[in-house]
């Protein structure tokens, strides 16, 4: 994925999308690449990947745009 960058990754799902989805409403296209081990669903992660010249105003919206409560 040439001129791609990691900018988030998680477990869970639904935050990852919530990632996506609040980039995207911010005018940065992001995509959730699943790099979980499809035998067994507790080892890898979700990654979010944006542009490489979006990186970062992608990491400015997540750090003060964007809060998981741990339950």
């Amino acid at each position: 994925m040439p001129n791609w960058s990691k900018i988030y990754e998680t477990k869970k799902p639904y935050r990852a999308e919530m990632v996506k989805d609040i980039l995207e409403n911010y005018g940065i296209k992001a995509i959730v690449l699943n790099r979980k081990d499809t035998a067994y669903d507790i080892f890898g992660q979700l990654e979010v990947h944006v542009n490489a010249d979006e990186v970062l105003k992608a990491l400015k919206i997540i750090e003060d745009d964007i809060r998981f409560e741990e339950v």
